[in-house]
């Protein structure tokens, strides 16, 4: 294991960069996914296309001091549409399997505290295309007998898609166009969005019966490959018909096993039958085969529409509906309505009366209805009459009307309702008449009419209600913010004229409505009354924690507020230091008569004093409490990451060094930073360097500057810095330093690409060729690559270090390529020159180009430099002059052999400007990997480590 203290950090001189580096988020959104084009529009729009199913992966890069919080949001496909209400908090937003659905528009939010927020937009565009449908029709007009005998036919190709599909029609194998063709269209119908083409047969002629294609095509967008379906046109070709076994209205009683058969009678190709349930799915054990409908045993439930439908994409679907009704009854219910004429509310001799009964009942047509008066039938007379479907009462009720009311009307009344020779059980009601039968009131009972209970308890709301016959209560909410009970209904039935609540919650507090029901009762005026409802909880309080700074020796003052409870008031606050009790503080007299918030103060922050503060608030219910971090501890610093080229490597070595960065975060809020604790530790290792770097006063916004030296490259390291006051110890802050190679324009010093990084200084892969490079090390090499070709490390020889390769395995074929392009660059001098080292072994390699891309005029791709054929198992180094006119890139093209023993190799390229040495690199000076011949007589264990100790002369 190797030891972190071999690191060397160098002391380097502390500086102190100028004032004020506090600067607002920007943001700029990147693609790191499976994008097939990225493109902006006229309007400056970025759009991201990728295919449905692949990885959306998108990365808001943030510039700003403090470093920005980054928030993702997303619209739907139009501005218009609302956010939605998940976000993503990171910097980089990756969608897996990405669906339709989940294309719109996506906003980077950054922000820090500075400024204004930086919001950055980019509209993805997810690619699909869905497999076509293709239906038969033909004009009704020519609808008799045979269907497709006459006239006109139409064959309607659809197909979801994005872009749009472009639709080819072929009959058989030839494909069908308006100019070949005089007896076809094809055309768009109208509003169908680019989704439909009609193929019109006019004048259906022999050769018209034929197989006909309609295949669609997004033209390879995302490598989406075309789909296709046929359809075979014959004399015979017809659309379904159906018949059912049953009458479209079946009528069966409880328990019975119902079996429909939906039976086809025309259809050509053979239609597809299903059957379906409205509302809801099929019964539980019901089974549908074919075009028979079997339900054992069936209930109530069970009633409705069940629909039989036969599709064969010829015409309409055919479509026969069984409407299933189990008889049943439930829910018997009366009604006494007094005179209507004479307005009356109450019974009265000399007056009429009208007496109602009514079932909820499947088929309710079919109910019976019967009266009886103190056990024997009612016998119909001048002044007793029997109604049905009384226009004021809901459908099918029975009524029984007592004209010019006697007292010898007085008596039991009992209504029975029935299904006549069905095994369902009747249902009866009664309602006594006489002198005592008298109208509801309602009212609440004493000391009920506020019911206070705490959040969490049950509640029970009661009315009462007297009369003869008492009717059921119902309750309702007064509130119209709260127009729903607590069960999720707006209207409640109770018998008893009590309305239990379990578990109340606040939001449950309000005015409630009771009211007598116009059923089981007389049919007048509702009477009413209300309940008021409060319900005690908690207090909230702020701030529920706190951190508090304060230098040595100034005071402090702790303030905890109530923000809502029920009682809204503090009925006692407690204090405790660490958990112990403190004294309560004096108590200002004009916060006592209404108390909303407790305050502590402490003369002078101490060591002593330092530490956890809590207030605990109560208002009789419960309590809460505020939590107080008092401290002189210095706040964390804040690490600088907008470093221009924080890494700078090292000609001679695979070391690197780091420019760390800081600012202090409220330097003035506690006694002045005297120094840092600065602590170094590779990742995977165990021991760390730690050092004390010395400072003067710092001011708020100075930027603060260390330089990290003999970091080994390619490796990462935490680093954590920690501050010092008087006090003693501040907050750590820590962060990782990556290696990443420097992207700048070509300058005369050394600019060499080592490939240590992920990010390949800035080097991409093109989209317009066949196959990638690829980046890896001996210890990320696949053990089953292909043998004799390739390097086993890079050209410095340490199995750590990282070069790019083309794998020529299969799938890859004979002239693929590959294309790995540089950042732009501005062309600041006439000449430069291209330096690299290459690896050719294999019997089967191809070529090795160099291409610089021009920007002035357009992107024009110039060869500078092409090496083919097997040059050994060693590294060899090339010099390139260039002269671009202007912006320009290189390329690196690796284009694969006749065979998989063709792996193409590059390490170490370097952009320098001026002419090349005119005196090429020494053919001897190359670097000979184990196991493989020398190009002289030396031996290759001698001769490899000498050739890495001349190339790092070289470098």
């Amino acid at each position: 294991m190797e030891v972190t203290c071999l690191l060397l950090l160098a002391l380097i001189p502390f500086h102190c960069r100028g004032q004020g580096v506090y600067a607002p988020a920007q943001a700029q959104i990147v693609h790191a996914g499976q994008a097939c084009v990225v493109k902006e529009d006229n309007i400056s729009e970025r759009v991201y296309t990728i295919r449905e199913g692949d990885t959306l992966m998108l990365q808001c890069l943030v510039t700003g001091h403090p470093r920005p919080q980054v928030r993702w949001t997303k619209t739907a496909g139009s501005a218009s549409d609302k956010f939605q209400e998940t976000s993503v908090f990171n910097e980089t937003l990756r969608i897996e399997r990405i669906a339709r659905t989940q294309g719109g528009r996506y906003y980077c939010k950054a922000e820090n505290g500075v400024g204004v927020p930086a919001i950055k937009s980019i509209r993805v565009d997810v690619q699909y295309l869905d497999e076509p449908m293709l239906t038969v029709h033909q004009t009704v007009s020519d609808v008799r007998g045979n269907f497709y005998q006459e006239k006109t036919v139409f064959l309607r190709c659809t197909v979801n898609s994005n872009p749009p599909a472009r639709f080819i029609w072929k009959r058989g194998s030839d494909t069908l166009s308006h100019s070949q063709d005089n007896g076809v269209d094809i055309y768009e119908p109208l509003y169908t969005q680019g989704e439909t083409k009609v193929l019109k047969l006019k004048n259906l002629r022999p050769q018209d019966y034929a197989s006909y294609t309609c295949q669609v095509s997004v033209r390879n967008v995302c490598g989406i490959p075309d789909k296709a379906i046929t359809f075979r046109l014959t004399n015979t070709t017809a659309p379904p018909a159906l018949k059912l076994s049953v009458n479209e209205t079946l009528v069966v009683n409880p328990g019975e096993n119902v079996t429909v058969q939906c039976l086809l009678t025309g259809g050509d190709p053979l239609p597809q039958l299903q059957w379906s349930h409205g509302p809801g799915p099929l019964p539980l054990g019901a089974l549908a085969q074919g075009g028979t409908l079997s339900i054992p045993s069936v209930q109530a439930r069970d009633s409705g529409y069940y629909n039989c439908t036969a599709t064969n994409n010829v015409g309409n679907p055919a479509k026969k509906t069984v409407n299933l009704l189990v008889r049943s009854m439930k829910n018997a219910t009366f009604q006494i309505t007094p005179d209507v004429i004479k307005e009356s509310e109450n019974i009265q001799l000399g007056q009429d009366l009208k007496l109602s009964c009514h079932v909820d009942a499947v088929p309710q047509e079919k109910v019976t209805y019967q009266w009886f008066k103190n056990g024997k039938p009612a016998r119909m007379s001048k002044r007793l009459l029997v109604t049905r479907n009384d226009p004021e009462l809901p459908a099918v009720t029975s009524s029984l009307e007592l004209i010019d009311l006697h007292f010898s009307d007085y008596g039991t009344y009992l209504c029975m309702a029935s299904f006549p020779g069905a095994p369902v059980p009747d249902l009866s009601v009664e309602v006594n008449i006489s002198s005592e039968t008298v109208p509801p009131t309602i009212s609440v009972p004493k000391g009920r009419a506020v019911v206070t209970v705490r959040e969490g308890s049950p509640a029970e709301l009661q009315c009462e209600v007297r009369g003869k016959p008492r009717p059921p209560v119902l309750w309702s909410r007064v509130d119209k913010e709260a127009a729903l009970l607590p069960s999720g209904l707006p209207l409640e039935e109770t018998p008893d004229g009590k309305l239990r609540l379990e578990r109340v919650s606040r939001d449950m507090s309000g005015t409630y409505r009771c009211q007598t029901a116009r059923y089981n009762g007389f049919n007048v005026r509702p009477r009413e009354a209300q309940v008021q409802l409060n319900v005690q909880f908690p207090p909230e309080v702020e701030p529920s924690s706190q951190d508090v700074r304060q230098a040595l020796g100034r005071p402090v003052l702790l303030r905890c507020s109530l923000l809502r409870g029920s009682p809204q008031r503090i009925a006692s606050a407690v204090w405790r230091f660490k958990g112990q009790l403190l004294p309560p503080p004096p108590v200002v007299p004009a916060a006592a008569e209404a108390p909303d918030h407790a305050e502590l103060r402490l003369d002078a922050v101490t060591r002593d004093s330092s530490g956890s503060y809590e207030c605990s608030v109560s208002n009789d219910v419960g309590s809460a409490a505020c939590l107080f971090q008092v401290s002189a501890k210095a706040y964390s610093p804040e690490f600088y990451f907008d470093t221009p080229n924080p890494t700078r490597s090292h000609k001679l070595s695979k070391n690197y060094s780091y420019v760390l960065q800081w600012t202090q975060r409220e330097p003035d809020a506690v006694d002045p930073v005297l120094n840092y604790r600065l602590s170094i530790r590779q990742l995977n290792q165990h021991n760390a360097v730690v050092k004390a770097i010395p400072v003067r006063r710092v001011e708020k916004g100075q930027l603060l500057e260390y330089i990290l030296t003999d970091l080994r490259v390619p490796h990462s390291y935490e680093v954590r810095l920690t501050p010092y006051t008087t006090f003693g110890a501040g907050d750590m802050a820590s962060r990782i330093i990556h290696y990443t190679e420097p992207i700048n324009s070509p300058n005369l010093s050394d600019n060499t690409c080592h490939f240590e990084d992920e990010k390949i200084c800035g080097y991409t892969q093109d989209l317009t060729d066949n196959f990638d490079w690829t980046r890896q090390n001996a210890l990320t090499q696949n053990p089953k690559r292909s043998p004799n070709t390739g390097p086993p490390t890079d050209i410095s020889g340490t199995p750590e270090g990282y070069y790019m390769f083309i794998e020529t395995s299969r799938p890859r074929e004979l002239g693929d390529r590959a294309r790995l392009v540089s950042p732009l660059y501005n062309a600041s001098a006439k000449f430069y020159c291209v330096s690299f080292f290459y690896h050719m072994y294999g019997k089967h390699i191809g070529s090795l180009n160099l291409l610089v891309r021009s920007r002035n005029k357009g992107a024009l791709d110039t060869h500078a430099w092409s090496l083919s054929g097997n040059k050994g198992n060693v590294w060899q180094q090339a010099h390139v002059p260039i002269s671009p006119s202007g912006p320009f890139q290189i390329i690196f093209e690796g284009v694969r052999g006749p065979g998989c023993l063709g792996d193409i190799a590059i390490d170490d390229v370097t952009l320098k400007k001026g002419e090349c040495p005119r005196k090429q690199t020494d053919p001897n000076k190359v670097v000979v990997m184990p196991g493989s011949g020398a190009p002289c007589q030396s031996s290759p264990q001698l001769w490899g480590p000498m050739a890495i100790f001349l190339l790092a002369l070289q470098r």
